[in-house]
């Protein structure tokens, strides 16, 4: 039975990146293009010598072993009277003997810069490596009571105190929270709301994006009684785009409700008026 065609993929454009920014992973092109010339290449099964592979004879511009090396070591920044010249060119010599190729061998010249080109491309590494993800994150807080002052109109929650940030930011104003990179994005926070008056009223909570309400993200809390206290807490997740900015929103029914803060009173650590804490917890998505 005939076996079924090799699918070749032809070389992504320049314009593909190997890594993919967004998830720290090769990109889907490059893996593609990868496995194409791992099957081609008998998918690891094959026995395929240096020899078998090597493109043209490098005889017919170095005419000695000793100047191949000494060539390669110099285009790599090895000068021949730098202590590490011998030991290189034995490593390389060991390497290739390690293939099987003994320095009898007509390609072995052309095996030794062969090697080192290699080599030499190995050198240049991704911004970051897959196996460890580069994650967006953000704690921030403020230390002071936020008030209203008037009824029903919206006012942007404001930050001024960070106490975690990788490419997630406060902005001015301090109420702006950006990212700096595309991605799917939890905003958790917690909001200390009370009163100074009576009867019941409430305190409205909703997202915006660059300035735009998001809409069904809006939340009622009532505070009912003199000094009614609570605390309000969810979550908002949004897909934002590097250089967009999040605002957590706030009004109120009646000016005596607000989102207060308190100083440390042992055993009890300082209260925030407002904590908010920001992930990258989804990743990416196209």
């Amino acid at each position: 039975m005939p076996s079924s065609p090799l699918n070749i993929t032809q070389i992504p454009a320049l314009r593909v990146p190997i890594i993919d920014p967004r998830t720290g992973l090769i990109s889907r092109e490059w893996y593609l293009f990868f496995f194409s010339l791992f099957n081609l290449s008998g998918a690891g099964s094959n026995t395929l010598s240096l020899a078998d592979v090597q493109v043209g004879p490098a005889d017919s511009f170095i005419s000695t072993q000793q100047t191949v090396v000494d060539t390669a070591l110099q285009a790599l920044g090895v000068s021949p009277d730098e202590p590490g010249w011998a030991s290189s060119q034995g490593q390389i010599e060991a390497t290739l003997q390690s293939f099987g190729v003994a320095p009898t061998d007509a390609e072995w010249m052309a095996q030794q810069l062969s090697v080192f080109k290699g080599l030499d491309a190995l050198a240049v590494a991704p911004a970051y490596t897959p196996q460890v993800p580069d994650m967006r994150y953000g704690v921030f807080s403020d230390t002071t009571t936020q008030t209203a002052a008037a009824i029903n109109t919206a006012y942007a929650v404001t930050f001024n105190t960070t106490d975690l940030s990788n490419g997630v930011y406060i902005g001015t104003p301090t109420s702006r929270v950006y990212v700096d990179r595309l991605g799917i994005y939890n905003f958790q926070f917690s909001a200390q709301l009370d009163q100074a008056a009576a009867a019941a009223h409430d305190v409205y909570i909703w997202a915006d994006i660059n300035g735009t309400t998001q809409p069904n993200t809006g939340s009622k809390v009532t505070l009912v009684g003199n000094n009614a206290a609570l605390i309000a807490a969810w979550n908002f997740v949004f897909r934002l785009n590097a250089g967009d900015y999040f605002r957590l929103m706030w009004s109120t029914s009646n000016t005596a409700c607000q989102i207060s803060s308190a100083v440390a009173a042992a055993p009890v650590p300082a209260i925030p008026s407002v904590i908010l804490t920001v992930t990258d917890n989804i990743g990416i998505t196209r």
